[in-house]
């Protein structure tokens, strides 16, 4: 198949999952984020290009990785080794060189052509459950080019495609990506401005005219609710967040996302503080009142997917 040999940044291809869109599906992890919502579980997608992190318990301080470094980026201080911003080049070589994997990588170079051979192994799969391709991130939508590159080239081989996106993005942008997109899923956190931009640090008055927008255009949209306690799950939140969707040009599925804190753990190998720490999931009994509030908007809701 001939494809434009567009290059992306990835951090995780995802073969057989469930639960980013209808059927049996690959999910592709772009980079980059422009929010950075405290309970986020990809948190190591937030940059647009790939770093490494130190898991200082891991390391057992053979010096390998100070050796390999061509920039000489890397000193070992009493706390263990620690890299010097400005001379690291994440080339990835002190990752190959770690013997006890106290580095990672957060992410790679892929191009179309690559990628694409990567998803095609899994046509027969797709075609059995009506599944398909779903790019996450990230935010998919803060590598445009890429990703139209990808949706283009998955139409060609008539594989399903979604986007899950927070829909932070310029309103043209989402259109054009609209045109090689088969399902939107596109999260809603909350409506409050000042409560949106104190817990994702962003304002959300694009996206929110985004949603009106990409409704409008007849695109298919699952509407995707994280019920983050403390931030939207109150009954104001929740009838704000319905009388929105309720008033969208066209009527959507909306599904619940509850919160839980398995992201803890990213947080902490990233050296980011995790305010979630505290932070109780909501019980299946809230979950399911919340269920039937929002139903009473005339909303199909279901919990997860």
């Amino acid at each position: 198949m001939d494809v434009e040999p567009t290059t992306g940044q990835v951090f995780n291809v995802m073969r057989f999952s469930t639960h980013d869109g209808p059927g049996i599906r690959t999910t592709v992890f772009l980079k980059g984020c422009p929010l950075n919502c405290w309970w986020c579980h990809n948190p190591e997608n937030w940059k647009h290009v790939p770093s490494e992190i130190y898991i200082a318990e891991r390391c057992i301080g053979c010096g390998i990785c100070i050796e390999v470094c061509p920039n000489q980026a890397l000193t070992r201080i009493p706390q263990g080794i620690i890299v010097e911003p400005d001379r690291c080049v994440h080339c990835g070589l002190c990752v190959d060189a770690c013997p006890s994997e106290a580095r990672e990588r957060t992410g790679w170079p892929v191009t179309v052509p690559e990628l694409v051979s990567t998803i095609e192994r899994d046509i027969p799969f797709y075609e059995q459950s009506k599944g398909g391709v779903t790019f996450s991130g990230g935010e998919p939508l803060c590598q445009a080019e890429f990703l139209m590159a990808m949706l283009k080239a998955c139409g060609q081989l008539e594989i399903h495609r979604a986007v899950d996106t927070s829909g932070y993005a310029a309103g043209d942008v989402l259109l054009q990506v609209a045109r090689f997109t088969d399902l939107f899923l596109f999260d809603l956190k909350v409506l409050d401005p000042v409560t949106h931009r104190a817990n994702t640090g962003m304002d959300n008055a694009g996206i929110l005219a985004n949603l009106r927008q990409l409704s409008g255009s007849g695109a298919d949209i699952i509407i995707r609710i994280p019920l983050i306690p403390g931030v939207n799950d109150d009954e104001r939140s929740l009838s704000k967040i319905g009388e929105f969707i309720a008033a969208l040009p066209r009527k959507h599925p909306v599904a619940l996302l509850p919160y839980h804190a398995a992201a803890a753990g990213k947080h902490k190998k990233l050296g980011i503080g995790f305010r979630g720490g505290n932070v109780t999931a909501p019980a299946k009994e809230r979950v399911a009142e919340i269920v039937q509030h929002m139903s009473g908007f005339g909303l199909i809701v279901s919990v997860g997917g």
